[in-house]
């Protein structure tokens, strides 16, 4: 730490993303689960980070992978009970690892109770007003009551029998909430002291930006200023309130947003004192492979976030975007757009993005603030761009007419040892496959394998973590950049830490060090080769 008083943990903490249908599978279904993640718990002390995000374990129909809850309260039979995941929990903590689940308020599941009582009443009933029903346009009804589209493709409107439409901006099986409604308030504090008596420690909020709609729905236009249904001011009433309920227990429970913003200044509003802990910076996430983009990025971050008293995140992948090792894989890599999942164009070098893709680790991980890791990067992994189309379950696949190939990509089961699927995903004695296939050369990128080596990504992971740890210039703090040449980043931190990742196309000459913590690959007289990062003693 750079400061004397150590500050919340959560300010700098590296939070490993366990999706948990693809991390392990203990029970031989193909599918990963909680006892899974409990008997992998030494192996993530061992990696050295301190939190884990889990993607959404709550009963669901599983219509867009566990983002459709039906019951907030319970845990799906495909990973366990509310018992495992107290136990979990429990174990978690032991290790000195927290726990932070997904939470989904913009929508539920369609098989919610409170969505099929909503169906069962009718028009005009109190239990629809907990969701967004609307009577149609037209003379007969039978246009949407707007404009707005799905995320997921299509209409973000579906009718029912009797005539009206229901809102969701992501797939029909996931109505979106009516936050204009107390009891939905209500409902989802009382969620939030559900799972923070069981001692979770905070939680990530997906589509945090998406809550609030404007009351009149109206159609989408160019000319407006204010989005009718992202980022609207109303959604920081509800994570201050969310905030006090975070403060009534102790041990410094946390959120993180999901929240995509315009601005810098926009997503600051979301960390502002009184409201949330953190907000993912997916600016970070989305910039180019250069280094006039990621220094502006880092700057523009760091500046509106410092401004609020809130530490920056850096995340490099997660479950809804290629993994960086195959974005970083093409000769050019473009600036990402959200919600346009477009695959990236030219010839993929996976030896290419490897090289930038452990260059980029140590420059996200050297930063100020807290940093994320989703499963596998750590691996190495790449993309799976080749699934076979019948085993795609992504609803995007099928809401864009078989025209995007959709998340599943990103979320095939990790390789945990053994040369031939499941790779340890599942047990020895497993009777089912993993619920995407494997890659059959995922032999070599697996724990097993590249423990051990000092040349993996797997062990450029730990060491960077342990020094990140261990070194007083890492984690929460400030940073200033030096002087270095045209596409060469380079910046210190207090005391005595230098970073220098070279984005140029010529070997860079290191400035005067003490010795070299940690380079991304070999550093040979004194030289840091292009699409390679160091770590410097100074």
């Amino acid at each position: 730490m750079s400061s004397t008083t150590p500050s919340p943990w959560w300010r700098d903490a590296v939070i490993y993303q366990v999706y948990i249908r693809s991390f392990a599978d203990g029970d031989g279904d193909g599918v990963g689960d909680i006892a899974g993640l409990r008997s992998r718990l030494p192996y993530l002390k061992s990696l050295g980070v301190d939190a884990l995000w889990i993607n959404p374990w709550y009963k669901s129909p599983m219509a867009d992978g566990g983002y459709d809850v039906a019951d907030f309260r319970a845990i799906d039979p495909l990973f366990g009970t509310v018992a495992d995941a107290e136990q979990l929990i429990a174990e978690a903590h032991e290790h000195g690892i927290r726990i932070i689940p997904d939470i989904v308020p913009n929508h539920t599941s369609d098989e919610h109770a409170w969505f099929q009582a909503a169906l069962d009443a009718g028009p005009g009933s109190p239990e629809r007003e907990r969701y967004i029903f609307r009577p149609g346009r037209g003379p007969d009804g039978t246009q949407p009551p707007n404009n707005w589209v799905s995320c997921f493709g299509g209409p973000a409107w579906t009718r029912i029998p009797d005539g009206e439409w229901y809102l969701h901006l992501y797939a029909p099986e996931q109505p979106d909430l009516n936050w204009q409604h107390p009891e939905v308030h209500a409902e989802f504090e009382s969620i939030l002291r559900f799972w923070f008596s069981r001692g979770v420690d905070g939680f990530r909020i997906d589509v945090a930006h998406g809550l609030a709609k404007d009351p009149e729905l109206p159609d989408l236009t160019r000319e407006q200023i204010v989005h009718p249904h992202w980022d609207r001011d109303e959604v920081h009433d509800i994570y201050r309130a969310w905030r006090q309920v975070a403060d009534e227990f102790p041990g410094e429970r946390a959120f993180v947003a999901e929240a995509w913003a315009d601005t810098p200044e926009r997503l600051a509003a979301y960390v502002r004192p009184g409201g949330l802990h953190t907000a993912f910076n997916f600016d970070f996430l989305m910039a180019s492979w250069d280094p006039k983009d990621l220094r502006t990025v880092i700057d523009d971050s760091l500046a509106m976030l410092s401004g609020v008293g809130a530490p920056a995140t850096w995340v490099l992948s997660n479950h809804d975007v290629m993994r960086h090792t195959s974005r970083y894989a093409r000769q050019t890599v473009a600036r990402w757009v959200p919600n346009e999942r477009h695959q990236p164009e030219g010839p993929v070098d996976l030896e290419l993005g490897t090289r930038r893709a452990r260059a980029a680790a140590l420059l996200m991980l050297a930063l100020p603030g807290g940093a994320y890791i989703y499963q596998g990067d750590e691996l190495g992994l790449p993309e799976v761009e080749d699934l076979p189309v019948d085993v795609l379950e992504d609803p995007i696949w099928e809401r864009s007419g078989h025209t995007d190939r959709g998340r599943d990509g990103c979320r095939v089961p990790i390789p945990w040892s053994g040369q031939a699927e499941p790779f340890g995903f599942s047990p020895d004695d497993a009777y089912a496959g993993p619920w995407l296939p494997q890659p059959a050369d995922w032999g070599r990128r697996s724990v097993e394998a590249q423990t051990g080596d000092e040349t993996s990504m797997l062990e450029l992971y730990r060491t960077a973590l342990r020094l990140r740890r261990d070194h007083p210039a890492l984690g929460d703090g400030a940073m200033t950049w030096q002087d270095a040449p045209a596409g060469v980043l380079a910046f210190h931190r207090e005391p005595g830490f230098l970073c220098v990742v070279n984005l140029s196309d010529e070997a860079y000459q290191l400035p005067d060090h003490t010795a070299i913590l940690l380079a991304s690959g070999p550093v040979a007289d004194g030289r840091v080769e292009p699409e390679h990062a160091v770590w410097l003693a100074v």
